[in-house]
Formats: C-alpha cells, structure tokens, sequence
C-alpha cells in the first residue's frame, strides 16, 4: 500500500513538472510566434509609410498589421507603454529619451525613418526678408521641438539665444535677446499648419506639413543637420523578439528604401542607408 502510494504521488509530480515545463514553453512560444502588430504613427507621411510598404509586406510574412493614428506627440507613447499598440512612429530620439526618462517608461528606439525636416513657411508674410517689429511666429510647443525651433530663429538671427547652452534643450528662458520684438506662439504641432493664417511665420514640422499638404520645396527655411531623423519605438522587453526583427528589415529593405527615395524626396534618411538626401533650392540660407 505504501509502495503504491508512493508511486502515485511520484507520478502526479512528474506530470505537474512536465505541465509546467509545457506551460512555460507554450508562453515562450507565443512571444516568438506573434502573428497580430499594432502600429501607432501620427497622421500623415509615416502612416502612409505603413500603409503604402510595411503593412503589405509584413503581411506576406503571415502577419496581421493593424494602423492607428494619432494626432499628439503624448498618446502614441502612453499607449506603447500599457500595450496598447506594439510599436510606434513619429518622435525623434531627444523627445523619446526626455519623455521616457520623466514619465518612467521602459520604452526604447530601435531603428530610424525617413523623417521630413522642420521648417518655416509664410503665413501673412511670404518672404523672410519681410519680417518686422513685432512679427509673429507660430512654433511647436512641447520642449524639444520648441528648442529646435528656437535655435532655428536664431541662426536667422530673428533672435539670440544665450552662449553654451545645450541646443537639444534650448528654452524661451535662453532667449538672450528679441531685438525684432518676435511674438511667440506655441501650439501643438498638429495645430501649426492652421495657424498660417493667423500668425506671420509657422513653424512646422515635417510630418504635419506634408499632411497638410505643404512641400518642403515651399518652406522658406530648413532645419539643417541629422539631429532629429526620427525612430520608430518598442517595448523594452520586446527588442529581441522576432517581429522586431521582421518590421525593422521591412522598414530597412531595397523595396522600402527605392519607395522612400520617391515618395519621399528631400526627406532626411536614415544615417544606417549611407544616403544624405538632397535638400530643395529654398534651403540656400543654411
């Protein structure tokens, strides 16, 4: 009796060892075996990005590609963050590391895209020799495309910032001097295009301005430089997982990068391409 006993406690452990055993291994499978991708982009170019290459291509894989847009720089990153959406698109690094850092998210970039320039186009005054006392100028207004703003108007010497402050992190308190009298105004990017016909100069960024229907061809000065090439965001946890591995030779491939130097002219590419894109005639001033 204690022999059977005995025999039939040894054998609920086996089997409890190997269903566990089983359980963890089906939960490691299914990490690796994710067939369903959300893609959060903000409107405009890199949702047409996902739409017009990585969706169909992803699909070929055996994946389901789903496409949410978002019109704010601060939901795509929340909802990365409680999985709302497995990845997204839209931020350059200084803004990802600065949101991740204060609002403690594990959140990381991973690979970069094409990314329009930030520029300034006419509103009430169509040349920039036209500015004057007191002129207004709509720029973004979350901190660090604001700092590019900034330093922007300062290379057109529209204002002064202070000596050996950090670029990335310029602020209205680094103006060292309006001698123009320039009047701020920050607003969402999202909002900037519209705001053309109320202020006499925007600054607009590239993705919103191409969504708005905009050329760089029309912009009256770019951002010069490859500081803010955008990067497309995960999960930390999630960087060495297979999909990971799947979108970003997707975004990476011959097909994609023949798309963008197309669709995309004048964009800034990815510094991992080797390609520098050439910029349009009205950039002369940088």
């Amino acid at each position: 009796m204690i022999l059977n006993t005995l025999f039939v406690c040894l054998s609920l452990l086996f089997l409890s060892a190997c269903g566990g055993e089983k359980t963890q291994h089906s939960a490691a499978s299914s990490v690796q075996t994710k067939k369903e991708i959300i893609i959060g982009t903000t409107v405009g170019d890199f949702a047409d990005m996902v739409r017009d290459q990585v969706k169909p291509e992803l699909e070929k894989q055996g994946y389901h590609v789903q496409l949410l847009e978002f019109t704010d720089y601060v939901r795509p990153n929340l909802a990365l963050a409680d999985k709302s959406i497995d990845i997204n698109v839209f931020q350059h690094k200084p803004y990802l590391d600065d949101f991740a850092q204060s609002r403690h998210l594990a959140i990381m970039p991973v690979f970069q895209v094409p990314t329009g320039p930030l520029g300034i186009y006419s509103g009430k005054l169509h040349e920039l020799s036209a500015v004057k006392s007191g002129s207004s100028v709509s720029v973004p207004n979350d901190p660090s495309n604001l700092a590019r703003a900034l330093v922007m108007l300062d290379k057109l010497g529209w204002i002064s910032l202070k000596n050996n402050i950090n670029p990335l992190k310029a602020s209205l308190a680094d103006i060292a001097s309006n001698n123009k009298h320039i009047k701020l105004v920050a607003l969402e990017a999202a909002q900037l295009p519209r705001s053309r016909h109320d202020v006499d100069f925007a600054v607009i960024n590239g993705n919103f301005a191409t969504s708005s229907g905009l050329k760089f061809t029309s912009a009256l000065f770019l951002e010069p430089g490859y500081t803010y090439v955008n990067w497309a965001a995960i999960r930390t946890a999630d960087k060495d997982t297979q999909w990971v591995k799947d979108i970003t030779a997707a975004y990476n491939s011959a097909a994609f990068k023949q798309y963008a130097f197309k669709r995309f002219a004048g964009y800034k590419y990815p510094e991992s391409w080797g390609i520098q894109s050439t910029p349009p005639a009205s950039t002369a001033l940088q």
